[in-house]
């Protein structure tokens, strides 16, 4: 049975899928947009979008517990001091996919994945 089992395998062990939904977040919070799967783009909100809520509220717990799951002090840092302020007023939402065709090689649907509020981020990146 499959009761209360949510979420994609990718025909992965739960450590590799956690390093990879931790590397996608990563790429995610250093570049703003991101290139993947149209699947792991989907089930990638499951994951980044927690943590932009959570880095809404600065505090020291709070960065405790996004460093627990990324394990990336660049990537906390811009989290809480760009991307979290410039979300403060945005109650969900933050990521965006949209679909861009087919893998060359494998034909898999591909997706672009980026921050709703880059915009923002880039003018006060500017500014600091």
């Amino acid at each position: 049975m499959h009761h209360r089992k949510s979420g994609k395998r990718f025909n992965r062990s739960s450590d590799q899928r956690t390093a990879l939904f931790r590397s996608l977040i990563i790429a995610i919070m250093e570049h703003e947009t991101i290139r993947t799967t149209l699947i792991r783009a989907k089930e990638l909100r499951r994951f980044a979008e927690p943590l932009i809520t959570i880095a809404k509220e600065d505090s020291v717990a709070h960065r405790r517990l996004v460093f627990d799951r990324l394990r990336n002090k660049d990537a906390v840092k811009k989290l809480f001091e760009v991307i979290g302020p410039a979300s403060k007023d945005r109650k969900g939402g933050y990521l965006r996919v949209l679909k861009c065709g087919y893998r060359f090689s494998d034909s898999a649907p591909m997706a672009i994945v980026e921050l709703v509020d880059k915009e923002i981020f880039k003018s006060t990146e500017k500014k600091a």
